[in-house]
C-alpha cells in the first residue's frame, strides 16, 4: 500500500510533488531545503539553511510517522563542497548513532538560487512495538 505524506502547509502541492510517500514500512522523503513557512529561504547562510532544512526533514518525517532517528539513508546535496565540514556539523547536530548511510553530493544549483542544501531521506516507521 502507497500512502501520501502531507504537511501543512505543504510547499509541494503546487508542483505535483509529494513531501514524502509511505510504502510496506518505509518512508521516502523528498528533498527538504532551507526554506520557511512562507516558502522563502531564511536568511543567515548555509548553517541557518542547513538547520532550518533539517527542522522540514524532521516535519514531513513526523508527518509519516517517523523521526530523525528513524533514517537509515541521507542524501545531502549542496551547491559548495568546502561547506563539507558544515555539513559534518549540521550531521553532528541532528543525528545520533548508529548515523544513516548518507551520501553528499555538490550540484551546481537547486529550484531557487539562493538555496544552498537539500536534505532527502529514507527512513523506516517504526511499528508501535518498535518504539
Amino acid at each position: 500500500m502507497i500512502e501520501r505524506v502531507i504537511t501543512h502547509p505543504d510547499p509541494y502541492e503546487p508542483f505535483l510533488l509529494s513531501q514524502g510517500i509511505k510504502a510496506n514500512g518505509w518512508l521516502f522523503i523528498s528533498g527538504q531545503a532551507g526554506a520557511g513557512q512562507d516558502g522563502k529561504i531564511v536568511p543567515g547562510g548555509f548553517l541557518a539553511q542547513g538547520r532550518q532544512a533539517f527542522a522540514n526533514l524532521r516535519r514531513a518525517l513526523e508527518a509519516g510517522g517517523a523521526g530523525l532517528q528513524d533514517i537509515v539513508k541521507v542524501t545531502i546535496f549542496v551547491t559548495d563542497m568546502g561547506r563539507f565540514d558544515d555539513v559534518v556539523a549540521l550531521r553532528r547536530e541532528f543525528f545520533a548513532a548508529p548515523y544513516p548511510a548518507d551520501t553528499i553530493a555538490e550540484i551546481r544549483a537547486l529550484y531557487t538560487p539562493e538555496a544552498m542544501i537539500e536534505i532527502e531521506a529514507i527512513a523506516v516507521v517504526p511499528t508501535p512495538q518498535g518504539r
